[in-house]
């Protein structure tokens, strides 16, 4: 079973890179993040026309998440986090599909930091850590994929010096990335490629793609009972170089099915 998550970039405005990337790598789930479409704009017929399936959260102009399952409708759990009624940003649904309890998350950038964007991001990866702790006790198969914002080490970023003062590598952010992984939670990538130096994004700016001038922000972490099942674990680095591509490239993992 193959599991992707693909921050998109405004769905629309990348439809075509989209339905090509589903035709040609058949991900059985994909996470779907940016989206930068409402509930009522999602492009739902062309996503079933594809072959799969969807719940969405969407949020017009900015934001927004889905989950697409080939040749079946996921079930939704639940959308946005707890924590923060106020908070009205589409970057949380959870599902049950094929077996698997999967969340597309689209975590806050922070930036710029110090200051209330840094603060919302920390205050959001709280309220994510309690949310995939409630996950976990329910011992299902369960996979918590999306662009998380957060560099997680030096060997995930090109340059690390060139991202120092970033809020996706700040000392408070990869502490709660960490924290949420010591609940339990399997970093996919990490576990299949050690030694970093794998990228799923490129900066639009400045020759990213062209210099290869990348960072590892997209996430897949798998719960014990989800992780016992890993094969393998990477990224569609490919198409990033495609005409009108997002800035992200599809991160994906392998399960062995039960």
């Amino acid at each position: 079973m193959k599991i992707a998550t693909y921050n998109v970039n405004g769905i629309k405005a990348r439809l075509p890179r989209l339905l090509e990337w589903l035709d040609e790598t058949r991900p059985d789930i994909a996470c779907l993040q940016e989206l930068k479409s409402s509930d009522e704009t999602f492009p739902e017929a062309d996503i079933r026309g594809a072959g799969y399936g969807a719940v969405w959260h969407g949020q017009k102009g900015f934001n927004g998440v889905a989950i697409l399952a080939r040749g079946v409708d996921p079930v939704e759990v639940q959308r946005g986090l707890d924590g923060e009624p106020e908070d009205e940003h589409s970057r949380y649904i959870e599902a049950d599909v094929m077996g698997l309890r999967v969340a597309s998350i689209y975590l806050p950038n922070g930036n710029p930091q110090p200051g209330p964007k840094f603060d919302y991001k920390l205050r959001w990866l709280k309220r994510l850590q309690d949310r995939a702790r409630a996950v976990l006790a329910e011992e299902v198969p369960a996979v918590l994929a999306g662009d998380y914002n957060v560099i997680p080490n030096d060997d995930d970023v090109f340059n690390p010096q060139a991202m120092m003062n970033d809020a996706l590598m700040q000392p408070e952010s990869r502490a709660a990335f960490r924290t949420l992984c010591f609940q339990g939670w399997t970093d996919a990538i990490r576990t299949r490629h050690p030694n970093g130096g794998v990228w799923t994004f490129w900066d639009y700016q400045a020759g990213g793609w062209q210099r290869d001038a990348g960072f590892r922000i997209d996430h897949l972490l798998l719960s014990p009972q989800a992780a016992d099942r890993l094969v393998d674990a990477n990224v569609d680095k490919a198409h990033r170089g495609r005409e009108k591509a997002s800035d992200h490239a599809a991160t994906w993992t392998i399960l062995r099915d039960m």
